[in-house]
C-alpha cells in the first residue's frame, strides 16, 4: 500500500502520545493525517510511557496518513525518541518541532537511510531563528511540509497570539516555503467551540498560500476540510487550463479570456491533485 502524501493533506489531527485509547478514534474521524504527539501535550513524567505507545501503534485506514511529532532535537527526549523510532517501523511522516536549521532534517533523514520506508519530514517554525531560516529548511532534502507553529514563535517575538501581530510571519513562511515547493500548514485554532471563527482563520489562511490546517480536537475536522476542499467550479476551472495547455503543447494560451501560462498551470495542477 502506497503512503499517503502529506503533502496534500486538508486537515492534521492531533493526539497525545500518552493516551493510546484514543488513536483508533483519532483515525477514524475523517481527518486526512493523524499525528501522534510526543511532545507538548506529553507530560515529563509520561514521556517514555508515550514513546513505548507510539510503537504498537494501529495500522491507520488507507489514504489516511499517520505520523509521529517528536520532541525536539538535541534535546535527550528527542534523541531517544529518534532512536526508537529508527528500531521500528517507521511512521508515514514525522514532525520535528522547533526546528532552526537545515541539518536537523539532514540528522532525521540519514537516521532513516537504511528504512525500506523513510518517513517524509515536517518543520514545525516556532522561533525567529527558524523563521530566518525557513527558505533553507524547505530547501532541504526530505522536507515535505513547513508547518506554522504561531504560539510559540509569538512567544519569542514578544507579540500577540492574534492574526494581525502574526499576518507577517504567516506570509514570510508561505514564501519560504514555496522556494522549495513544499507544502505548508497552519497553526492549531485554540478555541475549540468557535467553528465559525476556525472556517474563517481557514479561509484566510488559504488565501495566503497555506495548503493545510493543524486540528487539535475531532471536531475541527470538518470545517477545516470544507474550506479546503476545492469546489466544483475550481475543479472544473482546473481541468480546463490542464486540457488547453496540453492541447498548447504547453505554450502560453487563454482560457476564459486571460492568458494562461505555466505558472497557472502548477495551480491547475495542485487543485486537481487536491481534488483527487
Amino acid at each position: 500500500m502506497s503512503t499517503p502524501d502529506i503533502a496534500l493533506a486538508r486537515s492534521i489531527l492531533f493526539v497525545p502520545g500518552h493516551r493510546p485509547d484514543r488513536f483508533a478514534k483519532a483515525l477514524a474521524t475523517g481527518a486526512d493525517a493523524v499525528v501522534i504527539d510526543l511532545e507538548d501535550a506529553v507530560p515529563p513524567g509520561e514521556k517514555a510511557a508515550a514513546r513505548s505507545a507510539v510503537l504498537d501503534r494501529p495500522a491507520p485506514p488507507a489514504g489516511v496518513a499517520l505520523g509521529i511529532r517528536m520532541n525536539p532535537l538535541p534535546t535527550p527526549e528527542g534523541i531517544a525518541d529518534l532512536a526508537a523510532l529508527i528500531a521500528a517501523a517507521a511512521p508515514d511522516f514525522l514532525m520535528l518541532p522547533k526546528v532552526e536549521a537545515p541539518e536537523e532534517l539532514s540528522v532525521v533523514r540519514r537516521a532513516f537511510a537504511r528504512a525500506p520506508r523513510p518517513p517524509q519530514l515536517i518543520a514545525l517554525i516556532e522561533s525567529a531563528e527558524g523563521l530566518a531560516r525557513a527558505g533553507a529548511i524547505a530547501m532541504e532534502e526530505g522536507c515535505a511540509a513547513l508547518g506554522f507553529g504561531g504560539v510559540d514563535l509569538s512567544a519569542d517575538l514578544g507579540c500577540a497570539v492574534a492574526w494581525e501581530p502574526l499576518l507577517v510571519h504567516r506570509a514570510m513562511l508561505v514564501a519560504a516555503a514555496a522556494r522549495g515547493g513544499r507544502a505548508v500548514l497552519d497553526v492549531p485554532f485554540l478555541d475549540i467551540a468557535d467553528e465559525a471563527g476556525l472556517a474563517e482563520e481557514t479561509r484566510r489562511v488559504q488565501a495566503l498560500g497555506f495548503t493545510a490546517k493543524l486540528a487539535i480536537h475531532p471536531k475541527q475536522v470538518a470545517p477545516i476540510q470544507s474550506v479546503l476542499t476545492p469546489s466544483e467550479a475550481q475543479v472544473d476551472w482546473a481541468r480546463r487550463i490542464a486540457a488547453a495547455m496540453d492541447a498548447a503543447a504547453g505554450g502560453v494560451c487563454v482560457v476564459d479570456g486571460k492568458m494562461v501560462d505555466l505558472p497557472v498551470l502548477r495551480a491547475a495542477q495542485r487543485v486537481l491533485a487536491r481534488a483527487r
